[in-house]
């Protein structure tokens, strides 16, 4: 028998809201409230709010944390070593192939908070308890922890009203304490949609209260999975379990931000370095699409040979075109190259872009 789905602390409040519930993950979630577009349009020219209450957390803590980390993940954490900053990083396998992708916050003098995907909630918190040394505390707090995204050009401002006098909010990549409409908070300027914005995270017992306050915005609207994957799509930004998963090295999939070769003695540092040598065999690529938009898993051509294969497409609501994220051979990945797609019989043109594709944005990315 199936597991049952799981519902976050804001299940309620989307069904109030006339959101249409789909599984994700292993949870129920809203899919969109009516209109993915305008949705998405929202967050482009205002403001919008997420429910990203079913992403992992895990707060390690103790004597040792930072040199466990530090071997573990990609990312340099001594660039963080300031209390309240955050970087996006990778845990890689022996073989360099990408276990998750993560966000890490410096919350303590021994202690850091790392927020995951939700499908991979399970494996990572066996791929830490099974690294980590025996007096290093690691505990899953997604149980009892709300996320919520507020994000926009107004987002910050909104962010900022809530916590009232005496509040700045955080630098872009750091995380700070506050009290929104008195909810208890930690208020992280991070974000995937290529806008300002915050992500906050508070007990799970507050959310609803936190969710109808950033509601009560006029210009504030709520955002269902739709629309935060054109967001994400827009920006290139990959998607685990579609553009990254444990056969994908970050080389390939050109996320060297989260890979500085300056470090080493990570879990898969010598296959990264090996791979960077040698030079990677395929490459993660951004195509524009004229016609019908292709699903993923769909082949690309090339001169009628199979050259790659889709894995994430979506209708651009900011350039009104197909978009696409493909893996394709190194050497058909330059700007320019003209790849086709057969979509329902129909042979499709694209062309290889620089990713971003949307790049007016109030972040840049």
């Amino acid at each position: 028998m199936a597991a049952a789905l799981k519902r976050t602390p804001l299940y309620e409040e989307h069904l109030a809201l006339g959101a249409r519930m789909v599984p994700f993950a292993g949870w129920q979630m809203p899919l969109d409230y009516g209109d993915a577009v305008e949705e998405h349009k929202d967050v482009r020219s205002s403001a919008g709010v997420f429910d990203m209450g079913h992403m992992a957390e895990f707060r390690v803590f103790g004597p040792g944390s930072f040199e466990f980390l530090q071997g573990l993940l990609t990312n340099d954490l001594s660039r963080i070593a300031e209390l309240g900053r955050a970087q996006y990083t990778l845990m890689l396998d022996d073989e360099g192939h990408i276990v998750d992708d993560l966000i890490v916050y410096h919350t303590g003098d021994l202690e850091y908070l790392l927020i995951g995907n939700a499908c991979n909630a399970e494996t990572d918190f066996a791929w830490l308890a099974s690294h980590a040394p025996a007096d290093l505390e690691i505990v899953d707090e997604s149980e009892r922890t709300a996320l919520i995204a507020l994000q926009g050009p107004h987002a910050v401002r909104i962010a900022t009203e809530l916590a009232g006098a005496g509040w700045e909010a955080p630098e872009r990549g750091a995380v700070r304490e506050a009290a929104l409409d008195t909810v208890p908070a930690l208020v992280a300027r991070t974000g995937c949609t290529g806008e300002d914005g915050v992500e906050i995270l508070s007990r799970a017992a507050d959310a609803p209260r936190l969710w109808r306050a950033i509601l009560s915005f006029a210009e504030v609207n709520p955002i269902g999975l739709t629309a935060r994957d054109t967001l994400r799509l827009e920006i290139g930004y990959p998607n685990y379990g579609n553009d990254i998963d444990r056969t994908v090295d970050p080389v390939s999939a050109g996320l060297g931000r989260a890979v500085p070769p300056s470090k080493s003695g990570y879990v898969g540092a010598e296959a990264v370095a090996r791979i960077r040598a040698e030079g990677p065999q395929r490459a993660r690529i951004g195509l524009t699409v004229d016609g019908s938009v292709p699903s993923p898993g769909m082949s690309l051509l090339h001169g009628g040979e199979v050259v790659g294969m889709v894995s994430s497409s979506t209708f651009s609501p900011t350039l009104e075109n197909g978009i696409v994220i493909a893996y394709v051979p190194v050497a058909f990945a330059a700007p320019g190259t003209r790849i086709e797609v057969e979509v329902s019989g129909e042979v499709v043109c694209a062309r290889v872009v620089e990713m971003p594709f949307v790049s007016s944005r109030s972040l840049s990315a």
